[in-house]
């Protein structure tokens, strides 16, 4: 693989991104999954994980991954223990410091809380109606006021782990009962709100504190609502840039930032996950579509650390095919120390987490690995 290019940003500056001009390429992705859970587990064991983030980074987000891979490879080990041991390591290194949470708020009720967070894991895997309870009290917290609607700190996270739990009681009458009620709750507060939907004061745009976030886990939630958000996403469609990227916030402002949080890939890895409730819009959203992974092709490969959030991984799942795997060769354990010797690198604050860090890459290893529906764990997929 040719070495990265810079594209011309101020002496002194990383640029964004670099040049996207080597030959098309490809790595094992199983290979690439088992060496990547092996880094996880060997430079981040559960102890050693900060606590705090909830599903999005520290000690639960990885325990959310193994317990994902552990459906999806029932009999893989690691270190002679299966992935379900591992997620139970991890959620222990989390339980452990439970006192310092400081439970739900209105300004924090999506998926980064730990004690949201850590019941829907709990009650999903053990399938504990008690548990459920619990996670569905916090809806008094989530309808409030002044509550936030976006996903990673608010009611659209909500819904997320109202999700979540919900696949383990497809058989329970009266606890699914509890969970969809919850879920309508927390929508019709979402939907009561003024427009546009603002997080600190600004209306965001994309997947993890804008209007294209609400509008997905909104419809994988309930999809009887989408005629009723086919305005707002028929808006949404109206930002996109001549490039095929999103503005992160309104009024549009540069066209600067080509990452899952703010830009065209987290717009269009939601746009391939609702697309179906949206017929009226369809043609549309095709051209949305593929004007965004023409930006990303361009512009994807990221100088931060590769993560799903904000680097080239989430980048890489907003893609089909050989861009996908291609864009995957750039996540390598080799590749990033590669970037990191030749100064081309932004490392990650949260290196082992599942939305900054290893854990995430080893998420996307495991979809290309299996095939899978491009999806974002933790967001659309489920």
């Amino acid at each position: 693989m040719s070495e990265p290019k810079t594209t011309g940003a101020p002496s002194g500056h990383l640029p964004r991104y670099f040049r996207n001009d080597a030959d098309l390429s490809r790595r094992d992705p199983h290979k690439q999954l088992m060496a990547s859970l092996d880094r996880l587990v060997t430079d981040y064991p559960p102890h050693k994980v900060p606590v705090g983030g909830g599903l999005y980074y520290g000690p639960i987000s990885i325990a959310y991954l193994f317990f994902a891979l552990h459906k999806l490879y029932p009999d893989l080990t690691l270190d002679e223990y299966p992935m379900n041991t591992w997620s139970a390591a991890f959620i222990e290194q989390a339980q452990s410091h439970i006192k310092e949470y400081p439970g739900p708020k209105p300004s924090k009720c999506g998926v980064s809380d730990d004690i949201m967070s850590l019941l829907a894991l709990y009650a999903a895997t053990a399938k504990d109606t008690d548990t459920v309870k619990e996670l569905c009290d916090f809806a008094a917290v989530a309808i409030e006021d002044d509550a936030s609607n976006e996903w990673l700190y608010g009611r659209a996270g909500y819904l997320y782990l109202l999700r979540l739990v919900r696949g383990s009681f497809l058989e329970d009458k009266e606890t699914l009962e509890l969970i969809d009620d919850t879920a309508a709750e927390v929508i019709e507060a979402i939907m009561e709100t003024p427009r546009p939907w603002k997080w600190h004061g600004k209306a965001y745009v994309g997947a993890v504190h804008g209007v294209i976030g609400i509008i997905t886990q909104i419809v994988l939630t309930d999809p009887s609502w989408a005629p009723k958000l086919e305005p707002e996403l028929g808006a949404l469609l109206s930002y996109q840039y001549e490039s095929g990227n999103f503005p992160s916030s309104l009024p549009p402002g540069k066209d600067r930032l080509v990452q899952f949080c703010h830009g065209a890939p987290g717009i269009v890895a939601s746009l391939l996950s609702i697309k179906k409730h949206f017929p009226a819009l369809h043609d549309r959203i095709e051209r949305a579509i593929n004007k965004g992974r023409e930006c990303i092709w361009e512009r994807g490969l990221l100088t931060k650390e590769p993560c799903l959030c904000h680097g080239i991984t989430g980048n890489a799942l907003a893609l089909e095919g050989e861009q996908l795997e291609h864009f995957l060769t750039y996540t390598t354990g080799h590749q990033i120390k590669s970037m990191e010797k030749d100064g081309m690198l932004e490392k990650s604050d949260d290196p082992s987490a599942l939305w900054c860090g290893e854990a995430g890459r080893a998420w996307a290893w495991a979809v290309a690995d299996k095939g899978l529906e491009k999806r974002f764990l933790g967001y659309n997929d489920i």
